[in-house]
Parts: structure tokens; sequence; C-alpha cells
């Protein structure tokens, strides 16, 4: 097994057993499957998170869907909220192509690394403080791999927001005293006595619940990937 890195990091992510309720729902929904994923073999583990070692720009959101993420092995893959992130991503340049299906299906992102704040699946997409708080040292690590290089961060909705800020704590930033407050399109600017700053952005999940009624539309989320994007100094497209 590779120790060092994020290879290392995400090897050791995916065999975590540290939450036994999580453990339980992923390992179930694993063997019972959904009728019309009946063929697939289910990851049933912890997700690490997807994209280069020397991203500028990182994507925070919840945990692995059920059937998405826990079925697929890779973040935000198999599932609708995926479909709309990918997306947008590849419409902005930061994607190599607009779907996501399975961990081999070719997609490369592109300066962007994808990750969440809890690994596992959780029942009912709800995972417990406790939970989110068990999972926290691992978004750590990833924070420290990838401070040399990490520059921009969106976090999708606001557990992800609470979950991440005392993350970024610990990896070094100073987060601003009170906790900012989630919002749509906010912009927080975090600091580090030896490094360069760290752009923060907030952005409503891509939940079907926020896409399908309209709180998020593909436009908001492109406007929030492209500021997101030139504050990490990546260049983008317009593809749409």
């Amino acid at each position: 097994m590779d120790t060092s890195g994020l290879v290392g990091l995400d090897q050791r992510i995916a065999g975590c057993r540290a939450c036994p309720r999580l453990v339980a729902w992923r390992e179930e929904v694993a063997r019972t499957k959904r009728a019309a994923f009946a063929d697939w073999t289910y990851w049933g583990r912890p997700v690490p998170g997807f994209g280069p070692p020397d991203a500028r720009l990182l994507i925070v959101g919840l945990a692995p869907a059920a059937h998405g993420g826990n079925r697929t092995g890779r973040m935000f893959t198999g599932d609708r909220s995926g479909d709309v992130l990918y997306r947008a991503l590849y419409d902005v340049g930061l994607a190599s192509r607009p779907t996501a299906v399975s961990a081999d299906d070719g997609l490369e992102l592109h300066g962007v690394r994808v990750t969440s704040p809890v690994h596992c699946a959780p029942p009912a997409n709800k995972p417990t403080p406790a939970e989110r708080d068990t999972c926290r040292p691992w978004l750590v690590q990833e924070l420290g791999l990838l401070r040399p290089t990490l520059r921009a961060v969106v976090v999708l909705g606001a557990f992800g927001w609470q979950a991440a800020l005392p993350a970024f704590a610990a990896a070094g930033w100073t987060v601003p005293r009170p906790r900012p407050a989630f919002a749509h399109g906010a912009h927080v600017t975090l600091h580090t006595p030896d490094g360069p700053d760290l752009h923060l952005f907030g952005c409503f999940h891509v939940s079907q619940r926020n896409t399908f009624t309209g709180r998020l539309t593909p436009e908001m989320l492109r406007d929030v990937l492209r500021t997101a994007a030139g504050a990490a100094g990546l260049p983008t497209e317009q593809r749409r």
C-alpha cells in the first residue's frame, strides 16, 4: 500500500470503519442494491476524494449518495447531484466530459478536486454531528496535502460549510470570529501566517430538492464555479 500523499490518504479513508451506524448502512445498501443497479457490484466503503493532487480549487460536498458514490466508489458519480455538478464543471472548462457514470469512465478534472466532510453514505443523507466530527481528521489531512497549491474552495450547502470551517482552522488557516454564516455566493478570505490566502465560496448544494425547484439553477452554479476558478488562478471556458 502507498502510504504517502493523497494516494495513501485515499487508501486509508477507503478502509475506515470508525462509525458503526455508517458502516452498517453503507454495507446493507451494497447488499440489497437498487433494482436499477442489480447487476452492479457496489463499492460499499468510504468514498475518497477525486481529482489531481495539485488542485488549485477544492469542491466540498456533504457525503456520498447511497446509490451514487457508495455504488461507484467516486465522489458525485452515478447520481443526479453529480449529473448537475459535473455538467457545470464541464461547461466552465474544469472537467473533460459532462457526465460521471463510473469510476473508470475516463473523466478528468482540470485543477479541481472534489471531496466531502463525511466519506460514508449516511441514512437519509443525514450524518450525525458525532459522525461529522469523527470524519473531520480526514479532511484536515487532505487540506494539508493540498495546501501547497490550493487557492480556493467551493462549499456546497450549509452542512458542508459548518463541517469545513473547523477543518480549515485545524489545517492552519485563520477562520474569522464569529464564524462566517453560510449563504449562496458568500465569499470569505482565510488568511495564514506562512502562505497565500484561501478564498472560500458558498454555494447551494446540488441536491435534487434545490435543482428541481430552481433554488439552484445551472447558471447560478456556473457563476460560482467561474468566480472560484478565477480566484484560484484557473482558466475557464464558456461552453454554454
